[in-house]
């Protein structure tokens, strides 16, 4: 990530008419979701009825290096650095999943006293703070100070500052290249998509490996995930995109694992040599085959997100009509999107219920839902709520069996709208 030079001083955005990653300007617009608040900006309640800075919201395909992305850049200081909302931690599944992680590369690469990891939108150390309490000298770098403190307070050391290839070099020139440099759900929010890949290979020894963690285009455009567009997410990557981008920069994919963590997702494990295996040109070949290499494959992806959100909203407007109360569960991100672009608002769910205490008392944006602490649920007893963490879905229904034997349901919105 670097700071942006914007058209015009005091500008917070820009449009792109080029590609994010090999400057093509072949890109083919495929989704128009209008223009939309910022997700991940929660409002505050005193700010109830101030208007909310809003921002085209499109998805294009580059027809050179298969790179989906959208066409407009937010400043980084405005998404991300301003009393960032989101911590890692609260949510169990992710940490189970960061700590498996970390074994597993401690085995992989017999990682010990001597090595040295850095991760690179560090949070709140959820993942870091495994290497710590193994002896493993660790490093994390996130712009957003609040995570940042409380992964100090895990002892965690971590450097408040956007990750850039000029930092990167900094720290190499001091003798602090990384055995292994962790990336988790980061490469997709990097305006500077060619610095931030640089970067890594700046940082990295020789022989050392980048494990960096993506949300898979693929699952997107198959299950119609089109709630994990928002303004935070500049690309949405396959295998080919990604290729391309870090061949660029010295660093070949070797390896790569399917998760089914966020909807679908993948890690990728790269480093400064080729030596690659099935896991990567058997995916490269089902690509090529199934044509995510083209727009083909994206052209239709508007009529489907169409009919789900007429679903969804057909099936919560009908309950309203039954006389049935709404809430909602997940103040994240992806839950803005969905709600803004389905036109939901207060009058047709109460209320949005998250493990955050970070969040509690603030409003959605563009919804302006308030949110609130888990426990609404069992005291309010809405008859149905809308799970926008549908991504957590098994976590969040085993949480929520006090509520769900008192006969409370859940609407999961994706890939189709249905009832449990």
């Amino acid at each position: 990530m670097t700071s942006l030079s914007f058209p015009h001083q005091g500008a917070l955005s820009r449009t792109e008419d080029a590609c994010r990653s090999c400057g093509s300007k072949r890109l083919d617009v495929f989704l128009d979701l209008g223009s939309t608040p910022l997700a991940g900006r929660l409002v505050p309640p005193e700010k109830a009825r101030e208007p909310e800075p809003a921002f085209p919201l499109c998805v294009a395909f580059c027809r050179d290096c298969a790179l989906a992305q959208i066409t407009e850049t937010v400043s980084p200081a405005l998404l991300f650095a301003d009393h960032y909302p989101y911590y890692s931690s609260f949510s169990p599944a992710l940490l189970q999943h960061s700590k498996e992680n970390v074994i597993g590369c401690i085995a992989d690469y017999a990682l010990g006293p001597q090595s040295f990891v850095v991760e690179l939108a560090s949070n709140d150390g959820y993942l870091l703070k495994n290497y710590v309490e193994a002896g493993i000298p660790a490093l994390g770098i996130d712009p957003a100070d609040g995570p940042a403190a409380a992964a100090e307070k895990v002892n965690v050391p971590t450097l408040v500052a956007f990750f850039t290839k000029d930092l990167a070099e900094t720290l190499a020139a001091e003798g602090r290249q990384a055995d292994v440099i962790h990336a988790n759900n980061v490469l997709a929010h990097v305006a500077d998509t060619n610095g931030f890949v640089a970067g890594i290979a700046a940082l990295l020894k020789p022989e050392g490996v980048a494990v960096i963690e993506v949300p898979y285009v693929k699952a997107l455009i198959d299950h119609i995930e089109f709630d994990t567009i928002y303004h935070e997410h500049l690309c949405y990557y396959s295998v080919t995109a990604l290729d391309h981008l870090f061949r660029r920069h010295g660093l070949y994919i070797n390896r790569l694992q399917h998760l089914a963590i966020h909807g679908g997702s993948l890690r990728l494990f790269a480093q400064r040599y080729e030596r690659r295996d099935s896991s990567f040109l058997d995916q490269i070949a089902i690509e090529r085959d199934e044509g995510l290499d083209s727009f083909g494959y994206f052209k239709d992806f508007s009529v489907r997100v169409d009919g789900l959100r007429a679903n969804l909203t057909a099936l919560i407007r009908r309950l309203r009509e039954e006389g049935r109360t709404l809430a909602a569960y997940g103040a994240a991100a992806k839950g803005a999107t969905l709600l803004n672009s389905c036109g939901l608002t207060a009058d047709d769910i109460a209320f949005v219920v998250d493990r955050n205490t970070h969040k509690f008392g603030k409003l959605m944006p563009g919804a302006r839902l308030p949110i609130r602490p888990p426990e609404a649920l069992v005291a309010e007893a809405p008859d149905f709520v809308l799970l926008l963490a549908w991504n957590f879905a098994d976590e969040i229904l085993a949480q929520q069996d006090a509520y769900r034997a008192r006969g409370g349901k859940f609407i999961i919105p994706v890939p189709h709208p249905h009832i449990v």
